[in-house]
């Protein structure tokens, strides 16, 4: 991907296809849809690729165990299908990892197992694995760390993982490869109506220069996420809001609290928690995520914290499942994403329980809004909103490519079932690039420094620095140190202490001076 050339095609005044505001999971999605199909297409986001939400999941890739409870199966099944496709075309950044149910009472272990075994047939040939019963041995070998007082075993399946701002950034070079013209730090600031009400044109602002542009397309897709409300009421202010915003908390502990060594890599998972939800401690790049919360929320902010109820709920439900209590000074890193859940009609019911299916809208004026959803479904919303935005635009019908698209990095030999167990993740750096990881390598082979660890505590390289600046469009220093790498998700103090380098390195690359690495 490349900035300037991006840029100079969006200020070209082409008329487009399709213009998608919004660089998240959504809107990345459908540039990679339409532009696969053959649409010419340009995305606009206000900040980096990937800023909100779209990099502060839960890093799971799965059809939902918490919506099986909810007897929600078109919704399970429907992710079942999309977690199988998204392996088979991005097998570099999506594994399978064992997860264990931890069990006691009795009854816990054949309640569970029902339900999973049930999760199973649903997966059907897209299955991760089989689940099946643990003993207590078996349990605490697969989970090392475990709270062992009470334990009678526990149930183990298998879900996907990745990670989700690597696959954030990997879509978008995809949309790349196929001639979509994308551009981060570029704001929407107005909509442009001609006499008959339609629109005819956007405005936008680029971020680096201050300048205003105009953009021209057929059709404009606003997919925004928990600020799709802001775009509608831009078209129109007497929209009423169709988003309830729900935060999700996360926090990141060292992996030592609760496996012991690479090789006991599986996940726990607690199937209710007293907010409604299911809480998650992974596996994750040398530490242990554990999330999340749902909390309700009256404005989404670009900048979502964790609350202190939301942290403290969080060390507490963990300290029941673990055998050592984690604390606040345990804490290396805390990040929270906002849900862009479909407002019910009642305006009553809690976000726990809000569905997270998908939604399309178009106002008067063309606006086709998407909204809702979850990151393991983003190809099929894409579907549906390139399929709608086409009708509207009337453009020459195409199918949809995506179920048997390979992502960018694919390399032609990969395996499409992936090993098992996600390892490959967490012994190199560089396999969530795939074939894109050997010319990161001839860097480090130019310049052997360049292969070093910039800190012992996180699993990235100097090199990785110079490709985001290079070739992934990465303008900042938070690019780089909170979505190019997860360093800042990782470890926040760690991440703080490599910055200087990190800066150092990407002036070189983006011809900045001292003061801007200051």
């Amino acid at each position: 991907m490349d900035r300037p050339t991006a840029l100079s095609r969006l200020t070209s005044n082409e008329l487009f296809d399709i213009a998608v505001i919004g660089g998240g999971a959504t809107g990345i999605g459908i540039a990679v849809d339409s532009a696969s199909r053959g649409h010419s297409v340009a995305l606009l986001e206000r900040g980096d690729f990937g800023h909100g939400t779209s990099s502060r999941s839960t890093k799971l890739v799965h059809g939902g165990v918490r919506y099986l409870q909810q007897m929600d199966l078109p919704l399970v099944i429907g992710a079942l299908r999309e977690r199988g496709i998204l392996r088979r075309n991005a097998p570099h950044l999506v594994h399978a990892l064992p997860f264990v149910i931890p069990a006691y009472r009795w009854w816990e272990r054949p309640y569970y197992a029902a339900g999973l075994t049930l999760y199973d047939l649903l997966a059907g040939a897209q299955s991760f694995g089989r689940s099946r019963l643990l003993s207590r041995r078996e349990t605490i070998a697969c989970l090392p760390g475990v709270e062992r007082s009470g334990l009678c075993g526990g149930v183990l399946y298998y879900d996907g993982q990745f990670d989700d701002a690597r696959l954030l950034i990997t879509l978008a070079q995809t949309a790349a490869d196929h001639g979509a013209a994308l551009l981060n730090y570029a704001e929407v600031s107005e909509l442009h109506k001609n006499p008959n009400g339609h629109i005819d044109y956007l405005t936008f602002t680029d971020g680096p220069t201050g300048q205003s542009h105009r953009l021209r397309a057929k059709v404009i897709i606003n997919a925004t996420g928990a600020f799709a409300d802001s775009i509608r009421q831009m078209d129109d202010p007497a929209a009423p809001n169709m988003i309830a915003p729900s935060q999700g908390a996360h926090i990141v502990l060292d992996g030592s609290f609760l496996n012991s060594a690479p090789q006991s890599s599986a996940a726990l998972m607690v199937p209710r928690t007293p907010d409604g939800r299911v809480m998650f401690a992974i596996p994750w790049h040398g530490h242990l995520l554990i999330g999340t919360t749902d909390t309700a929320i009256a404005e989404p902010s670009a900048e979502p914290i964790p609350l202190d109820k939301e942290i403290d709920f969080l060390l507490e439900t963990a300290g029941q499942y673990l055998a050592r209590q984690p604390t606040r000074a345990d804490i290396l890193s805390t990040f929270a994403g906002i849900r862009p859940l479909i407002r019910p009609r009642n305006n009553t019911a809690r976000t726990a329980s809000i569905s997270r299916d998908h939604t399309i809208s178009v106002s008067a004026s063309g606006l086709l809004t998407l909204a809702g959803g979850k990151w393991t479904t983003y190809r099929k919303m894409a579907e549906d909103a390139v399929d709608q935005a086409a009708k509207l635009a009337d453009l020459r019908p195409r199918p949809c490519i995506t179920a048997k698209l390979g992502l960018h990095g694919r390399a032609a030999d990969d395996d499409p079932l992936g090993p098992p167990v996600s390892t490959q993740a967490e012994g190199d750096a560089l396999s969530v690039y795939g074939a894109d990881a050997s010319q990161i390598r001839s860097i480090i082979e130019e310049n052997p420094d360049l292969g070093r660890a910039l800190h012992p505590d996180l699993p990235i390289l100097a090199a990785q620095i110079i490709w985001a600046a290079r070739h992934e469009m990465a303008m900042t220093l938070e690019d780089v140190l909170a979505r190019r790498t997860r360093a800042l998700f990782l470890d926040a103090r760690a991440a703080m202490q490599i910055a200087p380098r990190a800066a150092e390195l990407m002036a070189g690359e983006l011809g900045r001076d001292t003061v801007w690495q200051t």
